[in-house]
């Protein structure tokens, strides 16, 4: 199976990145092969610019998006490893997203004016970190909003099947041998799906 991880930390010692390093690690020991697209690594550009747009309509891509769609193009599951800061994703992977889940690539509308998944056939992944504690954010909502505008106003409306969500609370607050459970959980997961 053919994984693709969008990383989106940019402290490479992050337990992020421990989740990253778990991830690759637990998949490729089970024979997956895994394509790491570090967004911060990669200095990635998250803006959509006018131009893009000028380029799309012409029926071209921009050089970094079409390196992009080839990924994921080739990619049976894609994963997402991101800490929620404010409410949702660092903005470097939103950029990502509005400048590569594009139209005519992820999604087109249909004569009727519907919206039609162009990404059908793959999985998605998400796992998140959060300042808070998982239950504060179940208490206060935030985490069905979460997985409203990511598993089903991203991942749906592209056609991407959603497998999980994974949500590690607390992190920067709890002890290291609590961080090890969180990872622990992660693999026991990653071995269920995969």
């Amino acid at each position: 199976m053919n994984h693709l991880i969008l990383f989106a930390h940019p402290n490479p010692k992050s337990f992020n990145a421990a989740i990253l390093e778990t991830t690759v690690t637990s998949l490729e020991g089970k024979g997956h092969r895994v394509v790491v697209r570090d967004l911060y690594k990669l200095n990635f550009d998250p803006i959509l610019k006018g131009t893009d747009f000028e380029v799309f309509q012409s029926g071209r891509k921009p050089a970094d998006v079409e390196v992009e769609h080839d990924h994921i193009q080739k990619a049976d599951v894609i994963t997402m490893i991101y800490p929620i800061w404010w409410s949702g994703m660092p903005a470097i992977l939103k950029g990502y997203i509005d400048r590569v889940f594009s139209y005519g690539f992820a999604y087109r509308y249909n004569d009727e004016g519907v919206p039609v998944g162009l990404l059908a056939g793959k999985n998605g992944l998400i796992i998140n970190t959060q300042g808070n504690t998982t239950d504060y954010y179940d208490s206060i909502g935030m985490t069905g909003a979460v997985k409203l505008t990511t598993d089903t106003s991203i991942f749906g409306f592209c056609g991407i099947e959603p497998v999980d969500h994974l949500f590690f609370g607390a992190v920067p607050t709890v002890d290291d041998a609590t961080r090890q459970g969180m990872l622990k959980t992660l693999r026991e997961r990653l071995d269920q799906l995969f």
